[in-house]
């Protein structure tokens, strides 16, 4: 699937609830993959930590592979780690769809946003909750995600932190309709809807999806409650045209 495919699809599809794969069962994961298939995922996300830009270590590249082998769900991968550009084509090339690095590890990102693009990725750039929106607003037409980080990067199971929400706005009015705005936190029953209505595509969801024994009545709720409340308004297309009379 192009990046191209691969945007209009969780478009058409928004707000797609993401499993994030680092809080699943790694004892069977081509059968946690499997059961989230069946649950009606559309997007599986891939957290890649190194323990030098986030203290913890997660999984590399053999993993991304070896998901990459059992599945033909778009891989959305967080690139926790100091040095993306080195390693960005390689993630690629395991089977990449989306390519996300932290404004934080690379302060000029517009030559690596526009590398992922060349290799035929969806270009994603994200923030940690004390970095100003400011730092990231230079590069909304560089990008093809802008990831709102509403916890701080490397931990699972933290509290949400609210001021996602304010950044969601401002971000669905200032970047242009086509950017895709996902969140990645503290994603639950309660925070899912209050994102989808903030302006939210791509719900990232780990420790409170995989807690449930039934993935398929998990990924229910969560998408009936961003459904409820998100916008009416939500296309690119209808973006343009709500933007027009204002």
């Amino acid at each position: 699937m192009s990046a191209e495919e691969v945007i209009s699809e969780l478009h058409g599809a928004a707000p797609v609830v993401a499993p994030s794969l680092l809080a699943c069962d790694f004892t069977n994961l081509q059968q946690e993959i499997r059961r989230l298939e069946e649950a009606g995922a559309r997007l599986l996300h891939l957290d890649i930590m190194d323990g030098h830009f986030v203290p913890n270590l997660s999984f590399g590249l053999p993993v991304v592979e070896a998901i990459r082998r059992v599945t033909s769900l778009p891989l959305d991968v967080h690139l926790m780690i100091t040095e993306p550009g080195r390693y960005a084509q390689r993630f690629r090339a395991a089977g990449a769809d989306l390519l996300t690095f932290h404004i934080e590890a690379v302060p000029d990102p517009w030559p690596l946003l526009a590398e992922i693009r060349r290799l035929g990725a969806v270009a994603g750039l994200t923030l940690n909750p004390p970095t100003p929106l400011e730092a990231v607003e230079p590069y909304l037409d560089d990008c093809d995600l802008l990831l709102v980080m509403s916890v701080h990067a490397g931990f699972g199971g933290q509290e949400f932190e609210p001021i996602a929400l304010d950044r969601l706005r401002q971000l669905r009015h200032r970047g242009r309709p086509e950017l895709l705005l996902s969140v990645d936190g503290g994603i639950n029953c309660d925070t899912v809807g209050p994102c989808a209505e903030a302006g939210a595509d791509v719900l990232v969801a780990g420790s409170a999806l995989f807690a449930y024994d039934d993935y398929r009545r998990a990924m229910a709720e969560f998408a009936a409650r961003a459904r409820a409340s998100e916008k009416p308004t939500t296309t690119p297309q209808s973006r343009v045209r709500e933007r027009s009379v204002h």
